[in-house]
């Protein structure tokens, strides 16, 4: 894995250097296993990969793609709010889906 990036494999997080991950990482990684719990996992990685090549014929870039993809929309928007997660309402990451029209 490259260094400076972190995988959630079934809500278990792997990264090869650990010395910049922070709270707000393993926030943004703790929304995505809530987002993966909802779509029961398997889905959730079928769901992510489809909508990723869709963002990437979108968008004609990869890592603008990736940033657009709606589940990392949610991560990286509320990644910072420790409290998120216990206010979250289910299926959160689908209003990001409706506004992804927009790149970031």
């Amino acid at each position: 894995m490259p260094k400076h990036y972190c995988m959630n494999l079934f809500g278990t997080f792997w990264a090869r250097d650990t010395s910049w991950i922070d709270r707000d990482v393993i926030n943004h990684e703790r929304i995505h296993t809530a987002q993966m719990r909802e779509l029961l996992f398997i889905p959730f990685y079928i769901v992510y990969v489809l909508e990723w090549l869709f963002r990437i014929i979108q968008y004609r870039d990869i890592h603008k793609a990736y940033l657009n993809i709606s589940f990392e929309r949610e991560a990286y928007t509320h990644g910072h709010d420790h409290t998120y997660l216990k206010n979250r309402k289910p299926y959160s990451f689908l209003k990001y889906l409706k506004s992804n029209l927009t790149p970031l």
